[in-house]
């Protein structure tokens, strides 16, 4: 079989570059957890990555590897070329928590990056298997870091006191000691600030839109994706051409058309015009999935003297159940989430949504704990949401895409 690379250069390189990425990601996660100063340091993650590299080509057990490098990593903490740079002020523990952390994340992945590659010449298969598992690992570093970091230091901020964000901005640990008092901001929110109120009245518009925009899809995806009728190809196509136009350029118009008509400034403004922006992307999501189901099932049911709308109701929509759980649930969403036309159409506080009311906390006179509180209790009951539901979700999403 062909040679395409050795081994002896494919594992240094890789090591190096993986040394680099976890060190940069322990010592972020370091100094949120204990608030104390770690950075990655770049001479101690080209020797022990290069090491770690070519150690893992001879030394197949990963929790010797790791211990190697952990004795390694904690040797050069105390150094100018420590992988991960710890402050001057921080104790023993913390030397011991870089360099064990740094080991860890850096040995047995490399064993699992070089699995399986012989020692010396490497075929390509070989070679791209390796690098294949290299930046799926980079990859789950990346995107983890990335929605990770941010709700970290949103609910962090959220359990702080005033004079602890004055004396450290950038101090992301937490005083235990503080029992209940952590989530004063929570109670102030909700007794201070009538965020009960904006939760209760963000809940209720997206459910009437769900309702609401299900009622207007689901007839139209099943014409669209059943009856045969003039313009019916343009139409499928056209479906989604309302999200080329950016909201911002129909915000005037909007707001111009609902002032006119009495509707700005209350719910039943926000509820019309909230569906405008979801059905859209119903109807498209639906129409796709009901091309999917077999049409004879439908047939039988016409000849056995149902009328369309009887099918629709006895047997089109019970077969689509796993597309309506993940069209309400992407709709719910979009409603929970939207902030534009709630801060253009609302200027009571008694009808603020969810979002609505987070914008007014962004204020000089409020302390942002407050803002973080609030963006905190905007995320969590959506996300715990989508989490209990993904899999109907993703079934719904991708069910429709091949016709059985």
């Amino acid at each position: 079989m062909k040679v395409f690379w050795n081994s002896f250069i494919t594992g240094p390189i890789l090591g190096v570059f993986w040394a680099l990425i976890v060190a940069t990601a322990v010592a972020v996660l370091l100094s949120f957890v204990t608030g104390a100063a770690f950075r990655p340091g770049l001479t101690g993650c080209l020797i022990l990555g290069a090491l770690a590299g070519l150690a893992a080509l001879e030394i197949r057990a990963g929790w010797m590897l790791v211990a190697g490098l952990s004795a390694l990593a904690v040797a050069l903490s105390y150094t100018g070329i420590s992988p991960i740079h710890v402050s001057g002020d921080a104790g023993p523990g913390a030397h011991l928590m870089a360099g064990i952390g740094f080991a860890l994340a850096l040995g047995w992945p490399m064993s699992v990056i070089l699995h399986g590659c012989p020692r010396g010449p490497l075929t390509r298969h070989e070679w791209e298997e390796a690098v294949i598992r290299f930046l799926t690992g980079f990859g789950y570093i990346f995107f983890t870091a990335a929605v990770a970091i941010p709700f970290y230091v949103m609910v962090m901020t959220s359990l702080k006191t005033q004079g602890e964000l004055i004396a450290n901005p950038l101090d992301f640990t937490i005083d235990l000691s503080r029992g209940w008092e952590l989530f004063r901001s929570y109670e102030e929110l909700f007794r201070n600030f009538n965020f009960g109120s904006y939760l209760w009245t963000s809940f209720y518009i997206s459910i009437l839109t769900v309702l609401i925009t299900l009622a207007f899809s689901i007839p139209g995806a099943y014409a669209v994706a059943r009856l045969r009728f003039k313009g019916q190809k343009a139409l499928s196509r056209s479906i989604l051409l309302i999200y080329m136009v950016p909201m911002i350029v129909l915000a005037l118009p909007i707001y111009i058309a609902f002032s006119m008509t009495g509707l700005r400034n209350s719910i039943a403004g926000i509820v019309m015009i909230y569906p405008v922006t979801t059905i859209p992307v119903a109807l498209y999501m639906l129409q796709g999935y009901f091309r999917g189901l077999p049409a004879e099932v439908e047939e039988a049911g016409l000849m056995d003297g149902l009328s369309r709308l009887q099918v629709i109701w006895k047997i089109t929509l019970p077969l689509s159940l796993p597309a309506l759980a993940s069209v309400s649930l992407y709709v719910f969403m979009i409603a929970w989430n939207e902030f534009l036309l709630a801060f253009m159409l609302l200027d009571d506080p008694s009808k603020f949504t969810l979002t609505r009311g987070i914008a007014s906390l962004n204020s000089s006179e409020i302390p942002r704990q407050h803002l973080m509180a609030g963006a905190v209790i905007a995320t969590v009951p959506v996300m715990a949401l989508f989490l209990g539901l993904e899999k109907f979700m993703t079934r719904g999403l991708t069910a429709g895409s091949v016709k059985g």
